[in-house]
């Protein structure tokens, strides 16, 4: 049983990818934190009770981007949204879990950006795989992806645990500092020691 973590903007998703389309089963957390707020949830309806209905769209959807700019620069804020959902992350992980080892799953992999951060995850897991990149290059990537300036996007990194932190405490470091090709050779090679999945999916994907 494998944790898989990383930075905002360090490739976590990418390596995640892969490491599916080499059989494993991935447990997502950042998919399963869309499906718990999701328009006639418990989780969306108290999020409304404790922030306000405007943070739903017309659409009966959570206004992601208008939470994130208020829970991102409060941490008073950001406790409080994570109150209610972190108890409906976690059932569903433990849920998923579940029903992959009733069934013998022996590549498993919990994929959370906050892996370390919410304590519980460590728990369920034997080992932690953790993709790095230099601060600078998180950051700017995270600006060109998201369109943020620079001080919003220190101020979401700031949010979670340094890569250094997390690379310090990981079994296996990815390092994403470089290429896409260099990133692919790491994750085919551990597929290769560990024998978890096969590797020849992503090698084909990196010829086409």
């Amino acid at each position: 049983m494998w944790g898989l973590t990383g930075g905002i903007a360090t490739g976590k998703s990418t390596v995640s990818r892969w490491l599916k389309l080499a059989g494993l089963k991935i447990i997502d957390a950042d998919v399963i934190a869309r499906q718990v707020v999701a328009p006639g949830t418990p989780g969306l309806q108290q999020i409304c009770t404790t922030f306000g209905a405007s943070f739903r769209r017309v659409d009966g959807s959570l206004d992601r981007k208008k939470l994130g700019q208020l829970v991102f620069g409060n941490a008073t804020d950001l406790h409080r949204l994570e109150a209610i959902t972190t108890p409906l992350i976690r059932a569903e992980i433990q849920q998923q879990l579940a029903q992959y080892r009733a069934q013998q799953v022996t590549g498993i992999v919990i994929d959370a950006p906050t892996f370390y951060e919410v304590g519980y995850l460590i728990h369920l897991v034997d080992h932690v795989m953790v993709v790095a990149t230099p601060v600078t290059v998180q950051r700017q990537r995270l600006m060109a992806r998201d369109g943020l300036s620079e001080e919003a996007a220190q101020a979401r990194m700031a949010q979670q645990w340094s890569i250094a932190k997390k690379a310090a405490l990981a079994d296996v470091v990815i390092d994403n500092a470089g290429t896409i090709a260099e990133t692919r050779q790491q994750v085919v090679k551990w597929l290769d020691t560990t024998n978890l999945g096969s590797s020849a999916a992503i090698l084909a994907e990196g010829l086409d």
